[in-house]
């Protein structure tokens, strides 16, 4: 492993977006339990979701332009200085105006942080190996979840809800240290990309590359269209089940409150023991294939908890779940990375994460209405229909894969 990826600076990204997992795996673990607390109903919740994918969506595209013009670092250590502010903040809200207006900063804050990581390692990989590097940045953030929401657990133990969220604002000022003083500066003034897989050294800004004509932002969606509906699913589905499965499984499943504390960890544990694999799979034989396959098995699980009664078998699936609807994404943003062009990285993982943001913006509303107005069954076989549809569209351009359509180099 540590033969394959020689560049100190992909490490140090692991570390800056392990660090960014645990303050997510913290105040996340808490996020519903504490909205509970002060009285925040169900439609509410999925509003506040939608205010955070809100601040996603509106600065998705100008983090892909912030780091063209002033680097990757410098947008990373901004990002992670603002994220630190608004995720301390959460926990000091009481009213719906106050929350909506740290979660839309949550948001914008967070998608500076993961185009800017995403855009340092397609920039640092080559078509060998994408799968595999992000899959171990995958692997990195799911181990921050885990650490995160086992640290919750053992505040929540001594403390409030609160103090949890101060926590995470020290993990990200963290990440900001490890950023600040161990991340080498950009070059060009945008993420620096390797002439070759064995140059250990010298390096080249995208101005460097040969003068062709970019793509238009609709063309290179539809370009990268198969990762975009990958990680919008994916968006839409973890939004809706972090806010409302540890709702469904307290009041129809009889789990005790605090336990559901523990889904997070399982979640990402998942995630992080299989996402190299599915990396691997996807370098070698083609990342729509694979995905369709996770998704598939995702979807049964999620069709799983209608049924489902022993609280052990639960976080069972909640880790199968983990293991292969969260290893969608790193192996579709390795196939974003293979189908576009190097100097289009920015404005790929721009149109990526915001794709991801507008499922996190639908995606908790229209749950909670279901939730509401159905029951929370329902609202779980309507995830499991979202990933039913993106399995066909997996199928139906299916030739977007590389290793299909021979474009690049696989």
């Amino acid at each position: 492993m540590l033969g394959r990826i020689r560049d100190r600076n992909v490490w140090l990204v692991y570390a800056t977006i392990f660090l960014l997992g645990a303050a997510y795996g913290s105040s996340l673990a808490v996020t519903p339990l504490r909205l509970a607390e002060i009285g925040f109903g169900k439609s509410e919740m999925g509003t506040l979701a939608s205010w955070f994918a809100g601040g996603i969506v509106a600065m998705s595209i100008p983090a892909g332009a912030l780091i063209r013009r002033f680097s990757a670092k410098k947008t990373l250590i901004v990002s992670l200085l603002l994220y630190a502010v608004a995720v301390s903040l959460f926990g000091l809200q009481r009213t719906y105006l106050g929350a909506s207006a740290v979660r839309v900063l949550d948001g914008a804050t967070s998608v500076g942080v993961w185009v800017g990581c995403e855009t340092i390692l397609l920039a640092r990989s080559d078509a060998s190996n994408k799968a595999f590097v992000t899959s171990l940045y995958a692997m990195s953030i799911a181990v921050g979840y885990v650490v995160g929401a086992l640290a919750a657990r053992v505040l929540t133990m001594f403390t409030g809800y609160q103090t949890v969220f101060f926590a995470a604002g020290g993990f990200a000022v963290l990440a900001l240290l490890v950023v600040a003083f161990g991340l080498d500066a950009d070059k060009g003034g945008g993420a620096v990309v390797a002439t070759s897989d064995e140059e250990a050294g010298p390096y080249r800004s995208p101005a460097d590359q040969p003068d062709t004509a970019p793509l238009s932002s609709w063309a290179l969606l539809y370009r990268i269209k198969t990762s975009c509906f990958a990680t919008l699913a994916y968006g839409y589905f973890q939004a809706s089940v972090v806010l409302f499965l540890p709702i469904f499984l307290v009041h129809s499943k009889g789990v005790p409150e605090k336990d559901t504390i523990l889904m997070t960890a399982f979640f990402a544990a998942g995630m992080l023991l299989f996402s190299n694999v599915a990396g691997r799979l996807g370098d070698r034989h083609g990342h729509l294939r694979v995905m369709t396959v996770l998704a598939t098995v995702g979807m049964f699980m999620t069709l799983g908890f209608v049924l489902l009664s022993s609280w052990t078998i639960m976080l069972g699936a909640i880790f199968v779940a983990g293991a292969t609807l969260a290893s969608i994404s790193p192996v579709s943003l390795a196939l974003s990375g293979h189908i576009s062009e190097r100097r289009d990285f920015a404005r790929a993982n721009g149109i990526y994460n915001a794709c991801y943001a507008v499922g996190m913006l639908v995606g908790p509303p229209i749950s909670s209405v279901i939730f509401d107005r159905i029951s929370g069954a329902a609202m779980l076989l309507h995830l499991a229909a979202m990933w039913a549809t993106f399995i066909v569209f997996c199928i139906v351009f299916r030739k977007d894969d590389p290793r299909a359509s021979r474009r690049v180099p696989v």
